[in-house]
């Protein structure tokens, strides 16, 4: 009789939970739907309806990216330009002059031209102010001004820039530009290698660990790893960074989302270069994302010290 009387309990039980799921799951769904309809609507009327032209694609960016600026500063949509950027930062190749550019309100700022491609043999030095790129004029361009800088191998654009009050004309031709995620790295004296991590794009790894080799063939007995303004990158690349001090088969990091079969764990997964070299990694407040990854990682694994 208990045992009936067991089960009578928990079936109106189950049955209770299994509505309840149910009718929240319905609720967010019809509230989802209801929204869609409302933003629908709006959209549609102010489009066709408001006095002056209107850019759909522009408003439609402009309304996903300042819904998403409510909630953190991780969660990003990416539109058409900015998918092409996100492939060139985790490549590291695109066509272009060879130069890291600043897009500011009215001209594009060269940051640094990169050695031996165009814009650095065409004189331009960081500092240069670009106000015109061919006949468009950077104040007047209304979508990323940087896109006006590439182009097909071989084929030239005239640029006009500032420097210190003048100004100057050039005529660059685009190439194929690879940009190294190592781009420097030496020894600091006899014993000490030094080297810069600019980006965690698919080359970060190989060319680090590329580096510390060499720098240890060169007689290196510790390592200085510069990860100062590295904006971050590539998750992958980062764990195959820490690879290169720890051993395999490491946890590195852990990531959680709501869905949980969403949830990760990534373990180290090669062997390293070196275990036991002392190493220390420089950062500041623009050493993000995977470049915090790499610095917590290490430190947390008592493998470097970090100083910034």
């Amino acid at each position: 009789m208990k045992k009936v009387l067991k089960k009578r309990i928990l079936l109106p039980v189950l049955a209770l939970t299994v509505f309840l799921s149910t009718t929240a799951f319905q609720n967010d769904f019809f509230e989802i739907a209801k929204q869609i309809e409302i933003f629908t609507t709006l959209f549609k009327e102010l489009n066709m309806n408001y006095v002056d032209e209107t850019n759909p694609g522009e408003l439609m960016d402009t309304a996903i990216k300042s819904m998403l600026a409510d909630l953190d500063p991780y969660t990003n949509f990416l539109n058409e330009q900015d998918v092409e950027a996100a492939r060139i930062n985790q490549t590291g190749d695109y066509i272009g002059i060879g130069a890291k550019v600043k897009t500011l309100k009215e001209k594009l700022v060269i940051v640094e031209p990169y050695k031996d491609y165009p814009a650095d043999k065409a004189g331009l030095k960081a500092g240069d102010e670009i106000i015109k790129v061919g006949n468009i004029s950077v104040a007047d361009y209304k979508d990323d001004a940087g896109n006006l800088l590439q182009g097909t191998p071989g084929s030239k654009v005239e640029v006009t820039y500032v420097r210190q009050g003048k100004t100057y004309t050039a005529a660059i031709e685009h190439a194929e530009v690879e940009i190294n995620a190592v781009p420097y790295y030496a020894m600091v004296n006899e014993s000490t290698g030094y080297i810069v991590l600019s980006k965690f794009n698919n080359k970060a790894s190989q060319q680090t660990g590329y580096a510390l080799r060499d720098l240890k063939a060169q007689g290196a007995k510790r390592i200085i790893l510069d990860l100062r303004g590295n904006p971050g990158g590539l998750l992958n690349e980062a764990i195959n960074v820490v690879n290169l001090f720890v051993p395999k088969g490491q946890l590195v990091v852990t990531t959680k989302s709501k869905v949980k079969s969403y949830n990760k764990t990534y373990y180290t997964q090669k062997d390293p270069v070196d275990t036991d070299i002392p190493l220390v990694v420089l950062i500041n407040g623009s050493s993000a994302s995977a470049s915090e990854i790499v610095s917590g990682s290490l430190q947390d694994l008592d493998r470097a010290v970090i100083v910034g």
